[in-house]
Parts: C-alpha cells; structure tokens; sequence
C-alpha cells in the first residue's frame, strides 16, 4: 500500500466515519490513526466514557491520545448523573456542528449500539421523567423484584414487555417510569421522535470482529493493564462517593467486582476474574446486537480496519489501497 494512497486528502468526504466493535476489539486505536490520517476528530460513542470518574476502568484514550487529535464526549458527565441516550443524542448534536465548521471528519467510535442507532435513525423525544417517579419505581424494584415490574409494564405497555426480557431491569424501568410520567408508552413517543444525527448512506459504517480467543485474550490482557494502572484507586475514589448501585457508573465493568474487593468480601484474584468475565459476556452480546440491529455494517477483522475504511473512502487521483 503506497503512503500517497494512505495520506491523500480526499477531495469529497462522507459525512461520517462510524467505528464500532465488541470491547477490547482495538477500536479506539483505529479511531486516532484515521483521524491523524484524514484531519478528523474522534466522538465518543461509549456509555460509560462519559463519565470523568471511570477513565481507568473504562479504557478511556489517555491524556497524551486525546492531545494528539480532537476528543470530544469523553469525561464530561459526574458519575452522580443518569446519563441517558438522548443526552449523548443531544450532546452529539452541539459536537457534530462545532466539528464540521472546523472543518474536521467526525469519526464516532464506540460499542454501545443504542447510541449508533439513535445517531443514525434517530430517538423518541421523550420529555425529562420527574426525580420522584424514577425513585418510586427503583423503590418497588428493590422491594419487589424485578418480575413483579415486567407484569405491571405487561399490562400497561404490553408491546415493550414483550421486547425486552423478563430480567431486564433498566429497560422495564424505563418503559415504565416513561408510561407514568407522560401516559403514552415508549412507542408512542418513537412515532414522533428527533430526526437522526447521521444519514446512514452518506457514512461509512464498520465493525471490528477479532476471533473469539483473540478477543478473550485482549480482554483478559486489558484488565490486567487497567489494575496495574491504577483501576483499584480508581474505583475506591468513586466508592469513598456512596453513590447509588443503580446509577450507570457503579456498574461499569470490573467496578462492582472492585468495590467487593475494597470491603474485603473477595481477593483482587477474585476481582479481576469477575471483571473479566462480566466483559467476555457483554462483549458478546455487543456482537449479537450489532448483527441484529446493524445489518448493513461492514464487519472486518481489526488488523484490517483502517485499509478497509481507507478502501472506502472516495478519493479522486489516487489509487485505493488493496485489501
């Protein structure tokens, strides 16, 4: 691959580089090399890099990674806060406008796919649910369970209990809190939602797939870097906070398992395989998601991510790098 094809500005831009992948899949690597490349700032597209509290444990881009390019939507949210997607939606909304009049190519990176697709098709315009209704509801779910939540949303909202699973406790919360706050369901509000952020044919879409045994070993790997970096001072800071477990930061991946470890219920062995195995499931259920949800992604292997995108791009007068 010559490095005229590699660094050639393109003359006309898709709107948008979307870049998604199960976690530890290599992503935001990719995400900093392509915007060095075409003169681009990289979005964070990941719930839990939001929060300014969990940039150990949640793999932020360090320090020195962020000054090499524009980094937006990362450590900008308390980790007291309920950050919700149509806060991301609307945050992202400010970041893509300030971006493109710079001049830059948004590349959004991340792997939580609620966020992608609300990016690209679009949210309900939900209004903001009152404090007290949402305590109520995390009340009844404490007392009562979380079976007792999905037979009242049956009865009440039966199109969302049936998508959403049984156990499912932070969408049947939602589906509910929705319902009680406005007296319409979730789908109500869908059918006249904010328009997306992104036209899914003016960007170009990928997916990162490492093999199963490479993706468990770069997961089991990073969590062995983030202890060692500093994740256990990390997650003492924010539980010397006794903030609630059911806000999103207390449940980021490895902070439970962590906080066990800090009031001395487990070793750090004990820790660090819980932390480990938490992530193995979610990243595979990132990766159900996406083939269900995004089916016209182009999924590549992560050492072929940037050539693939780079094949993507329409550059006039250079010859696109093979694959």
């Amino acid at each position: 691959m010559g490095d005229r094809a590699m660094n050639r500005e393109p003359e006309r831009r898709p709107d948008a580089v979307l870049i998604a992948g199960p976690t530890a899949s290599g992503k935001s690597a990719l995400a900093l090399e392509l915007a060095e490349r075409l003169r681009g700032a990289v979005i964070n597209v990941d719930s839990m890099q939001v929060y300014r509290d969990l940039r150990i444990i949640t793999a932020r881009p360090a320090p020195e990674e962020e000054a090499r390019v524009p980094h937006r939507l990362y450590g900008h949210v308390d980790a007291a806060e309920n950050y919700s997607v149509g806060r991301w939606l609307r945050d992202a909304r400010e970041v893509l406008s300030e971006i493109r009049r710079s001049g830059l190519l948004p590349i959004l990176v991340g792997g939580t796919g609620l966020y992608f697709k609300a990016l690209t098709t679009g949210l309900a315009a939900i209004p903001p649910i009152d404090a007290d209704i949402r305590a109520q509801l995390r009340a009844r779910l404490d007392g009562e369970g979380v079976e007792a939540l999905h037979m009242q949303l049956q009865q009440c909202d039966p199109d969302s209990a049936a998508r959403v699973m049984p156990r499912d406790r932070s969408r049947i919360l939602r589906a509910l809190e929705v319902v009680q706050a406005t007296g319409r369901t979730i789908s109500d509000w869908h059918r006249e939602g904010l328009p997306p952020l992104i036209a899914p044919e003016r960007a170009i879409k990928v997916f990162l797939t490492p093999a199963r045994d490479e993706l468990t070993r770069r997961i089991e790997r990073r969590f062995d870097l983030m202890l060692e970096a500093g994740a256990v001072e990390e997650v003492k800071a924010l539980a010397a906070r006794n903030l609630p477990d059911h806000l999103p930061a207390m449940k980021a991946h490895g902070v439970p398992w962590l906080c066990k470890y800090l009031r001395g219920a487990i070793s750090l062995e004990e820790a660090a395989a819980g932390g480990k195995m938490d992530t193995r499931r979610y990243a595979k259920r990132q990766v159900t998601w996406f083939r269900n949800q995004m089916p016209d992604w182009l999924w590549v292997k992560p050492e072929e991510g940037l050539v693939a995108i780079l094949t993507a791009m329409p550059v006039e007068g250079a010859a696109r790098p093979p694959i």
